[in-house]
């Protein structure tokens, strides 16, 4: 009986026998490529997931009287919808996009077709004059794109990293927090100078811009699905879903309940940061968009810090932490707060918030293992869309319909039929429904810390 010798592969430095038993898992190769992939994905969260962090400012322009879509006038509910579908499907879309990923060689071409697609939604947005015409374009069309093109590289870039992976997935992801504080300033001053048509067609043309020379870069990683054109079939496909054996454990459905609670509760602050400038503390427009823009920049130093933490102390444990953290500043910052305590919510949001946005991936590899990152990361990410687009839709509601402040020279409201009194009560409602998920959702992830450690038949302080 003659012998084969098994294919080497060069992890962290060395070399092992054993990666040839899983092939849809992809080993961490140390070259200069990861440099690269370090590099596309920050960029390509930098306008994706930007743009979705300042969707509060078209928002807040949307509903007010300067709107040029009449029918969304003081309609927060209904508006926070649009950005709620656009961003939900960015992340719900990997349901699809997963399988697809292990089936098709041509990556670039995914990834630019959806830069394309997000594009044409936004500048066709540029034309709308009814709300519906919005939820065609700069939620339905921008969303199918932003998916295409956000989740090749997501689901990607993390099984190519092991011992400081925490850190990696915490530098791409922190390219949302510079996205967001670059687009809050860019954005206000488009509205601000040219108005919302041009501010759409402008951000449209921008962001097929940058996205091309990302598209051209992204590979297809050697070894993730089944590789060879011969293999691919039933068996490729059972492995972009998850395992019965998994559906059985109680780790995936707490983990997928907290992160349909985490999801919606963190886009509640995101979409009302704004309109609470304007509406409670009576500021100006510019002012909400400052608010926005710092809030993302400390979002994106957050993500890198914490994942250089979790390398440290655990990324579970970090998890679980900034979860906590950020309920606690919700109840403790936000609610009925002046503006040196809404201030300092901004700012204490954005460190704290951050963990779980960049943990997750890291964590799922974690507790499932990297053969089974691309179905249970595919579930999730569909899972946080879908509570995207039910957290700031149900705050809109508590909120209800109100003008903006009168008092604002650069606000043409002037028929506010709500004092101010019951304005901030509503708001306080939001703030304790956005807590209260938030809450929910750190109790979740710590419930799935035992339960890991249970499951592994052993309790290990960093995890």
């Amino acid at each position: 009986m003659t012998s084969r010798a098994l294919p080497m592969t060069r992890i962290n430095g060395h070399t092992d026998a054993n990666s040839h038993n899983d092939p849809g898992a992809a080993p961490e190769i140390v070259s200069e490529s990861n440099d690269i992939d370090l590099l596309e994905g920050s960029m390509m969260i930098f306008h994706v997931i930007g743009i979705n962090q300042v969707f509060g400012i078209f928002q807040e322009f949307y509903t007010s009287s300067r709107s040029n879509i009449k029918d969304a006038q003081g309609q927060d509910a209904l508006v926070s919808l649009v950005g709620s579908i656009g961003a939900g499907l960015t992340w719900s879309g990997s349901i699809f996009m997963n399988p697809l990923i292990a089936r098709i060689d041509n990556i670039k071409l995914v990834t630019f077709s959806g830069a394309f697609i997000m594009s044409l939604g936004l500048i066709l947005a540029s034309f709308a004059t009814r709300i519906w015409h919005l939820y065609l374009t700069q939620a339905l069309l921008y969303g199918l794109g932003s998916s295409m093109y956000y989740f090749p590289l997501m689901t990607l870039a993390p099984i190519y990293f092991d011992r400081h992976r925490g850190f990696a997935m915490g530098t791409i992801l922190a390219g949302s927090g510079v996205g967001g504080l670059v687009m809050a300033l860019v954005l206000q001053f488009l509205l601000d100078h040219y108005g919302i048509q041009w501010a759409l067609r402008i951000l449209g043309v921008w962001n097929l811009a940058v996205a091309v020379p990302v598209s051209m870069v992204i590979r297809h990683r050697v070894g993730y699905g089944l590789g060879s054109q011969s293999q691919r079939g039933s068996q490729n496909r059972a492995r972009t879903m998850v395992n019965n054996a998994l559906l059985r454990k109680g780790t995936f459905w707490y983990q997928s309940i907290g992160a349909f609670l985490q999801a919606a509760g963190n886009v509640v602050p995101l979409y009302y940061m704004s309109s609470y400038t304007v509406s409670v503390l009576a500021l100006s427009d510019s002012k909400g968009s400052l608010f926005v823009s710092i809030n993302s920049g400390v979002n994106s130093l957050s993500r890198i810090a914490m994942g250089l933490l979790a390398d440290y102390i655990g990324r579970q444990n970090t998890l679980i932490g900034g979860a906590m953290l950020s309920a606690v500043s919700v109840f403790a910052l936000w609610y009925n707060a002046p503006q040196a305590r809404f201030i300092a919510f901004v700012v204490m949001y954005g460190v704290y918030a951050g963990g779980y946005n960049a943990l997750l991936p890291t964590t799922i590899t974690e507790i499932y293992g990297v053969e089974n990152y691309a179905s249970v990361n595919g579930v999730m990410y569909f899972i946080r869309g879908l509570g995207s687009m039910f957290g700031a839709p149900i705050a809109g509601l508590i909120l209800g319909s109100h003008s903006r402040s009168p008092s604002l020279s650069n606000n043409k409201d002037s028929t506010s039929t709500v004092g101010l009194g019951p304005i901030k009560r509503r708001y306080n409602d939001v703030v304790i429904f956005d807590g209260m998920l938030l809450l929910a959702a750190a109790v979740c992830v710590g419930y799935v810390r035992w339960l890991d450690a249970r499951d592994k038949g052993s309790w290990r302080w960093k995890a």
